[in-house]
């Protein structure tokens, strides 16, 4: 307790969830080593880590108020540095074809270019993600945890069923990386044109 007569616990309490994140992104190095030495079922356990860590954050911050400017920015950055991290992995480990992967890592310089130039030339971005780039996420998150899956010792999927995932996961990255170009293009001159009036 201070000299106010307030405990200082909840304060020291609140940095609790970013200190989660930042844990998380540590996860990535070990991760990224498992996947190259197709060591795929400790990936998968670094993985249900990663997720049960990402789910845990959410609620404390959540539940107790805790929610931070820093935790609402590295709490998306974390997921897809390490989504993307298990893109680039897996087609190196050569249980992803290249061009998934390039399509998931243009979609976010996409997103991310448009972002930083919104910011500059327009105004500050407040991110909104959509249904379909939720439902994309989803989507990427559900592939690499099934290809973790298949080519672990776990359980042996059909073919036609990893295919399946993969041309989808692609046609929804597609779709949602030309959704935020169109939207926020239409944003911007939104925005242009309340300016000049």
């Amino acid at each position: 307790m201070n000299e106010s007569g307030a405990t200082a616990t909840p304060t020291f309490w609140r940095h609790l969830p970013n200190a989660i994140t930042f844990a998380r992104i540590g996860l990535v190095a070990p991760l990224v080593w498992f996947i190259w030495a197709h060591d795929f079922d400790r990936a998968l356990i670094v993985v249900a880590i990663a997720g049960a860590s990402d789910a845990l954050d959410g609620l404390l911050a959540k539940r107790f108020g805790w929610q931070t400017w820093l935790g609402g920015v590295i709490d998306p950055l974390a997921d897809k540095l390490m989504l993307l991290s298990c893109f680039v992995s897996l087609n190196i480990a050569g249980v992803l074809p290249g061009w998934m992967m390039w399509l998931a890592l243009a979609r976010d310089v996409v997103i991310v270019t448009g972002a930083l130039a919104y910011h500059f030339l327009i105004g500050r971005v407040m991110p909104q993600p959509s249904t379909l780039s939720k439902v994309t996420t989803c989507l990427q998150i559900a592939l690499v945890f099934v290809l973790l899956v298949h080519f672990g010792s776990v359980l042996d999927l059909p073919a036609i069923f990893l295919s399946g995932l993969t041309w989808l996961t692609a046609l929804a990255t597609v779709a949602s990386g030309v959704h935020y170009v169109y939207v926020w293009s239409f944003k911007a001159m939104a925005a242009k044109h309340r300016q000049v009036t």
